[in-house]
């Protein structure tokens, strides 16, 4: 089952996955010249992860800045994004009497004066081969990047990711390349992303408080999963982003936590042990059997959804775009209600006063149901309140002015038997936009 966008304002149109339900893998797809992401798949991650391991092991346990492993690793993403067709810089600079470098990568087209850019700190500690630390979130851009070539995707904005050197040190790379920004070029950066430790064993969902505007892209992204998030604060300034925030570009980005211990209520929320997040945070057991899969997957997704939505959400789509979930949800007989989500994206400003809702409910009495759409916001709009009386089903298009509601966002059907003795199932929920 997947919830899915699809563009159905003309015969043939193509279906456009957003993302998979909690619990299952997701799998996606992107259409050319579509705003959702494709799905980032996770063996390709831990492929270059294993990658990474063996330039480690190959070069004293470590890829540290000023060891051979670094140069290493460098070499390695360069000659993938060489080949994927990007324009690749390799900037050279000096901490503590040794060489450093940052890799930056441009993809062509997009309007230079709006960029994107992704980033993540490519060396470890030199305890450590670093592959959480941060093999994980260096991997997961790279393999976006390499997504964004094989689906030849021509965004609005320029899209630039960089992988930086020394950031262990004390952020040297990523300092260094926004210092040497000319001013200009500075204000041409609409954005920046961090990825820094995605794959924890241990893992929390957290998300950075900086920029509202990709906050919310991360936040909605992990609601359409059914995944709860918090706000990060474990490295809030300790990595990257801090030295884009520091000359005032919107930042924002993904964290699984490091050495802090999971309270109790976060393993309630997200599973896992009242231990560290990352038991191998700079030790040299931070290896590929330092990963957790279900993060690395999840975090990777959501790293490809932020690229695609911020840098083409210019972009209107046609009239008639569908946005739906097709995946069934159980009602309680007599029980809680229940929900079935859609993400929103890609769409500027207010929903119409018109938004179209789709309601597909099978069930054995549909006077029993009380069904409602709730806004992102929170906000309720009641469609059905236990009408019909002996009839079955609710297979119908609900009209409602939502013109007061911002159109992207976490929309939810909600669904309530409110008497006994019948039973039925959410067999689909869509948003069409006029």
């Amino acid at each position: 089952m997947k919830l899915s966008v699809r563009l159905a304002a003309l015969a043939g149109s193509s279906a456009l996955v957003l993302g998979a339900l909690a619990g299952a893998a997701p799998a996606t797809a992107a259409t050319a010249g579509a705003t959702a992401a494709p799905d980032i798949p996770v063996a390709n991650v831990k492929q270059h992860l294993a990658d990474l391991q063996s330039i480690a092991n190959a070069n004293g346990g470590n890829r540290a800045h000023g060891r051979a492993g670094y140069k290493a690793s460098i070499d390695f993403v360069k000659a993938k994004l060489d080949a994927a067709g990007y324009t690749t810089t390799v900037q050279q600079f000096t901490y503590s009497g040794t060489t450093g470098y940052n890799l930056i990568a441009d993809w062509p087209g997009g309007d230079p004066n709006q960029v994107i850019m992704a980033g993540s700190h490519l060396d470890s500690v030199s305890s450590g081969p670093g592959i959480n630390d941060n093999g994980s979130g260096s991997a997961a851009i790279l393999e976006t990047a390499l997504a964004v070539a094989r689906s030849g995707y021509q965004p609005d904005k320029h899209l630039r990711f960089g992988w930086w050197g020394a950031e262990e040190l004390g952020l040297v790379g990523s300092k260094y390349y926004v210092n040497n920004l000319a001013t200009t070029e500075r204000s041409k950066l609409k954005g920046y992303l961090n990825f820094d430790m995605i794959g924890s064993p241990n893992p929390g969902y957290f998300v950075y408080d900086d920029d509202p505007t990709i906050e919310t892209t991360f936040k909605n992204y992990f609601a359409g999963l059914g995944v709860p998030t918090e706000i990060e604060t474990e490295g809030d300034g300790r990595s990257d982003h801090a030295s884009f925030k520091n000359v005032g570009i919107p930042v924002g980005g993904l964290f699984t936590g490091a050495s802090r211990t999971k309270t109790s209520a976060q393993v309630s929320k997200w599973g896992g042990t009242t231990t560290a997040f990352d038991r191998c945070y700079h030790s040299s057991c931070d290896t590929t059997s330092n990963i957790n899969d279900t993060a690395l997957d999840r975090n990777s997704d959501a790293v490809a959804h932020a690229i695609w939505t911020l840098s083409g959400t210019t972009t209107t789509p046609p009239a008639g775009t569908v946005f739906e979930n097709t995946a069934d949800v159980s009602i309680p007989d007599n029980g809680a209600a229940v929900t079935s989500s859609v993400t929103v994206s890609g769409v500027a400003g207010n929903a119409p006063a018109a938004l179209a809702v789709g309601v597909d409910i099978i069930h054995t009495w549909r006077g029993d149901l009380v069904v409602d759409l709730i806004a992102p916001d929170g906000t309720v709009y009641n469609l059905h309140n236990r009408t019909g009386s002996s009839a079955d089903n609710i297979q119908q298009t609900y009209t409602v002015n939502a013109s007061s509601e911002v159109a992207n966002g976490v929309w939810k059907l909600r669904v309530q038997d409110k008497a006994s003795a019948d039973t039925g199932y959410i067999n689909g929920f869509k948003l069409t936009f006029p």
